[in-house]
């Protein structure tokens, strides 16, 4: 019935692997605007991402995005993508293991929207020692195509069983692209949407956020048998302590 044994694991770029914040927030700030702090951020959830949704910008920004045109906007962000932006802490060692990991298939799902964004990438990584031609698959989505067709056509490719295949993403589209084509999706919360944002407006399950890139890394560490829970603290370890009982 399926190809493969291995389990498949899809990463989301930015907001769940590349600090994409403090890219965009530098390259606003290179062209003398400022975007606010992370939190507002969260919740104009399209922005710069897709580079549009202008709308959702405060009045004195989209002036001067008009004034200075986004292209040039665009240059400045994948200059700095390219020289400066980092990856979440952990992420690097993580991505590491499961391109050594015989028995995982791992690779990028990205909308990332800087010039060439795989040449982007491809320097990005190289500055962390990760060689992208490593991964099993880097893929660039258009913005005409959804994220579910390519997790689906990602994951036939391989042959893998939806059962063994993971999703790792920041926003409820990734979420709902998971559900859609059966796979299990690890949620972030501190990228592009906010906690109360995927929880309440979208009733995502709160078991399946991580706060940080350190809960990421180990939930994503436990699931995939890389390593016992403990290697990787996080937040929220406490609730999967068993009770002290006297």
């Amino acid at each position: 019935m399926y190809k493969s044994d291995k389990k498949l694991l899809i990463l989301d770029a930015d907001g769940t692997t590349i600090d994409a914040f403090a890219a965009i927030e530098a390259a606003f700030s290179h062209h003398g605007l400022v975007i606010g702090d992370e939190t507002r951020f969260q919740k104009r959830h399209k922005l710069l991402k897709y580079m549009g949704g202008l709308k959702e910008f405060p009045s004195i920004v989209r002036k001067n995005l008009r004034k200075n045109s986004r292209a040039q906007l665009i240059d400045t962000l994948t200059g700095i993508y390219r020289q400066e932006a980092r990856l979440y802490d952990g992420i690097a060692d993580l991505i590491r293991e499961l391109i050594a990991a015989p028995d995982i298939t791992v690779g990028i799902v990205t909308r990332n929207v800087t010039i060439e964004p795989l040449e982007t990438l491809r320097q990005l990584f190289l500055r962390h020692d990760i060689d992208i031609a490593e991964l099993d698959f880097l893929v660039h989505i258009p913005l005409k195509d959804t994220k579910t067709a390519q997790f689906r056509a990602t994951r036939e490719q391989f042959g893998v069983n939806p059962a063994r295949a993971f999703i790792c993403g920041d926003e409820h589209k990734d979420f709902m692209a998971a559900v859609s084509t059966g796979m299990h999706p690890f949620m972030v919360s501190y990228g592009f949407e906010c906690h109360d944002r995927l929880t309440t407006r979208f009733e995502i399950p709160h078991e399946l956020i991580s706060r940080s890139s350190a809960e990421l890394c180990c939930r994503i560490r436990h699931a995939l048998d890389l390593g016992v829970l403990a290697q990787a603290p996080y937040q929220n370890s406490s609730r999967l302590m068993a009770p002290n009982i006297q």
